[in-house]
């Protein structure tokens, strides 16, 4: 009689990411759902006691919030099941509709706050520029890939960096048309920061630096920017320069996070934020609820919670081998970091308000689809890496027969 011996082990890749659920990266998926259970909870605070924004509703953005997370769990889902090697195919199309989408805003767009940034589809309105953020770095990381695995040349030189530099262009062409400063900033220090990861000589980093500082000059200089995009540059230099106009956000602003305390006044009893005193205080002020209400341990939580996002990405970027992988998860990485930097420092009044959201836990659709999806491309990169490779093949042994 003969008999095999023990089996080795063929359980591959091919067989998908959901089947070694298991090797998830626990740390990015707990942050995420603490962060976006969190924003809810302050998104409703903001919303509950505002009349003027609900119509009556206590519950109108607590249910809307509910809609975008359940929407973009299932975004998160589908990126994070499908093979890698069709993330690759479709990366192109996602950049393609990412600037038909920014082209349509132009021609058809709705303005709010001095930004022509959405486009209203119904009761929805979308923001492209979200999306743009994500679409810029796959696309750069494709390039970076594909020169990267079909030359015998491995590092990046002037051909990589220009290409990278038109991938990104476009899109940053599109958004200061709008005009859209906050998620121009936050596009930029990302294309910085992919650059950096990818190995581009210094010599390119300085002149990127150097390039967008007398650029900054040049565009004030010459009067590129809208009169209120400026005022808030100098309401920023100077808080009491225009207390009821330009500077009047960043002082409610401060004001609000420094009535927290330590401790906060407690979930939906924020004196400033019942009473409506800050701006758009469900989206780009959020973090001023987190300030006033759970104070700055729950506030300092929430900022642990984005900086655990934040390692986690690097993490992922470090360990994979894949060159599509490691560009594009150190680039969701600088992404996510710029932006909550961004975003909390105009609440704390040490950077110029341009209107960002903070991610995963300010309102809104458009952040909340492209942040979860950014999120299952980096669980997709995790779990590729950490995937369990087939065995060598084992010759069966023979045994006597019985």
């Amino acid at each position: 009689m003969t008999m095999l011996g023990d089996r080795p082990a063929v359980r591959s890749a091919a067989r998908g990411p959901l089947a070694r659920a298991p090797r998830l990266d626990w740390w990015l998926l707990g942050a995420v759902a603490a962060l976006v259970v969190v924003g809810t909870l302050l998104v409703w605070s903001a919303t509950v006691a505002r009349d003027d924004l609900t119509g009556g509703d206590p519950q109108a953005y607590l249910r809307r919030q509910l809609v975008n997370i359940a929407i973009g769990a299932v975004l998160f889902v589908l990126v994070l099941a499908t093979d890698h090697r069709w993330i690759r195919i479709v990366a192109p199309l996602v950049y393609l509709a990412s600037v038909v989408g920014l082209v349509l805003v132009l021609v058809m767009g709705s303005t709010i706050n001095g930004s022509r940034s959405w486009i209203d589809l119904g009761p929805l309105s979308v923001q492209p520029s979200e999306f743009a953020k994500l679409a810029v770095v796959i696309g750069m990381a494709l390039l970076v890939a594909e020169r990267a695995e079909g030359s015998w040349r491995r590092g990046v030189g002037t051909v990589e960096v220009v290409g990278m530099l038109l991938i990104a262009g476009l899109p940053a062409a599109l958004i200061l048309l709008q005009p859209d400063l906050g998620t121009m900033l936050v596009l930029t220090a990302t294309v910085f920061g992919v650059i950096a990861l990818s190995g581009a000589p210094r010599r390119w980093l300085v002149g990127l630096t150097l390039t967008g500082v007398l650029g900054a000059v040049g565009a004030v200089a010459a009067g590129v920017l809208a009169d209120y995009q400026v005022d808030r540059f100098l309401a920023f230099t100077d808080p009491g320069l225009d207390p009821r106009g330009a500077g009047y956000n960043t002082e409610q602003a401060r004001i609000a996070v420094g009535n927290g305390g330590l401790f906060g006044q407690g979930l939906f009893d924020g004196s400033q934020t019942r009473a409506g005193f800050v701006p758009e205080q469900h989206t780009d002020f959020v973090f001023t609820v987190a300030g006033e209400e759970l104070g700055l341990l729950g506030a300092g939580l929430l900022i642990a919670l984005l900086g655990v996002v934040v390692w986690r990405a690097l993490v992922i970027a470090a360990e994979t081998d894949d060159v599509f992988g490691r560009i594009a998860a150190g680039g969701i990485a600088c992404w996510f970091g710029f932006q909550a930097f961004q975003n909390v420092g105009m609440c704390l009044g040490i950077m110029p308000v341009t209107g960002v959201p903070l991610p995963f836990v300010s309102y809104g659709g458009s952040s909340m689809f492209a942040n979860l999806l950014a999120v299952g491309l980096l669980m997709n990169i995790h779990l590729r890496t950490h995937a369990v490779a087939p065995s060598r093949y084992t010759a069966p042994r023979r045994t006597p027969a019985r």
